[in-house]
C-alpha cells in the first residue's frame, strides 16, 4: 500500500468481532451497578517501531498482523462505544522500517495524531535521529510528550516536553507522568546531547505523590520505558521494581522489553496496595485496554481488561 492510499484507508472501518475482556475485582469490591458507574477506558501501545503496515503474510512470525490502519479502526470503534477514553503510548515510536528512514518520524506522528493519542513518553529509539531530528518532526505530533526523568533544560527540547499532565474525564481526574531508561551506554552521546537522566524510582515517587496528594488525582498512571523485567540483571530498575518501590501509582504502562503480557500483572507497592502493570509487546501487534469503573465517590470498584490482537479480523 502506498502512503496516499494508506492515509485514506486509516480514516474508516469497523471492528469485526466483539471484545470479550477478562475480569478482575478491585479491593473491597461491593455490589455495583456497572451501567450507572462512571467508566474510564484506557487504551495503550508501546514500542511501535515505525510498523505502519501489517507484517507481510509470508512472514513466519506475526504474518498479516499489526498495522496502523487496523489499530485506527479499532480505536474508532471503541470511541463510538465509550464516552471517556484515554489513548497513551510508552515510547519507541521510531525505528524499525523504511518509513522512519525516509520520513524521520513525521508519518508516525501524523498518524498517531489522526488516531487522537492523548499523550506519549519517549523511548531510547526516539533519540535515534538526535534531538534535532526529534524536534524537526515534533510539530506533527498533536499530543504531548511526558518525560519526568529526562531534563532537557540545556538542550533544544527545553520546554517541548512536560513532566506530567492531568486529564479530566467526566469528573475523574487522571494524572500521568513518564519515566525513561538510562540513555548513557544505550544511546550515543551525540543523539541525546546534554539531556540529564534521573533515577526513575525517585522521580516516580515525587510525581505520584504530587499527583495523588497535592493535585488530588483519582487515578495516577506512569508511562514507562524502563522495561518490564530483567531476569539476568535482577537489580536493574524495571517496572516490577518500580511498582514495589513506590507509592500512589495505580497503573504502570510499560515498554522497552517488548514483553507480551497476556493480561495486566498485579504487584504490591511499599504501602501494601496493588499496582497494575501492563505491556503489549511491540510493533503494534496488540492494543492494550483497561476499563475502570468508579462509584459516585470516585473510588475504583471494578476493573476489566483486554489486550486486543490487531489482525485481519479488524476491517480497516
Amino acid at each position: 500500500m502506498d502512503r496516499k492510499s494508506f492515509l485514506k484507508a486509516i480514516g474508516g472501518g469497523s471492528l469485526a468481532m466483539a471484545l470479550a475482556p477478562n475480569m478482575m475485582m478491585a479491593e473491597e469490591l461491593k455490589m455495583l451497578d456497572l451501567k450507572s458507574a462512571n467508566k474510564l477506558t484506557i487504551l495503550h501501545t508501546n514500542d511501535q517501531h515505525s510498523r505502519i503496515e501489517p507484517f507481510d503474510a509470508s512472514y513466519t512470525k506475526n504474518p498479516n498482523q499489526g498495522g496502523f490502519a487496523r489499530r485506527a479502526s479499532l480505536i474508532q470503534q471503541i470511541r463510538s462505544q465509550e464516552n471517556n477514553v484515554l489513548l497513551l503510548d510508552s515510547g519507541d515510536i521510531f525505528q524499525g522500517t523504511p518509513y522512519f528512514n525516509f520520513f524521520g518520524g513525521e508519518l508516525e506522528f501524523k498518524l498517531m495524531s489522526m488516531m487522537k493519542y492523548d499523550a506519549s513518553t519517549m523511548g531510547n529509539h526516539d533519540f535515534d535521529n538526535g534531538l534535532e531530528g526529534f524536534l524537526k518532526v515534533l510539530p506533527n505530533a498533536q499530543f504531548p510528550f511526558i518525560c519526568s526523568n529526562y531534563d532537557f533544560k540545556n538542550t533544544i527540547l527545553d520546554g517541548r516536553t512536560s513532566p506530567y499532565k492531568i486529564f479530566n474525564k467526566s469528573g475523574i481526574k487522571v494524572g500521568i507522568f513518564g519515566v525513561g531508561i538510562e540513555l548513557d551506554g544505550l544511546v550515543g552521546k551525540k543523539q541525546y546531547g546534554e539531556t540529564v537522566y534521573s533515577n526513575p524510582i525517585d522521580v516516580a515517587q515525587h510525581y505520584s505523590n504530587f499527583l495523588k496528594n497535592d493535585q488530588k488525582c483519582d487515578l495516577v498512571i506512569c508511562l514507562s520505558h524502563i522495561g518490564y523485567d530483567y531476569k539476568d540483571e535482577p537489580n536493574k530498575i524495571s517496572d516490577k521494581i518500580l511498582a514495589a518501590s513506590t507509592e500512589n501509582i495505580d497503573i504502570i504502562l510499560g515498554g522497552h522489553t517488548h514483553t507480551f503480557l497476556p493480561e495486566p500483572q498485579t504487584f504490591t507497592n511499599r504501602q501494601g496496595k496493588n499496582v497494575l502493570v501492563n505491556q503489549v509487546g511491540w510493533a503494534g501487534l496488540l492494543l492494550g485496554r483497561i476499563d475502570f469503573y468508579f462509584d459516585t465517590n470516585k473510588n475504583v470498584k471494578h476493573i476489566s481488561w483486554n489486550n486486543q490482537a490487531i489482525d485481519s479480523s479488524i476491517i480497516a
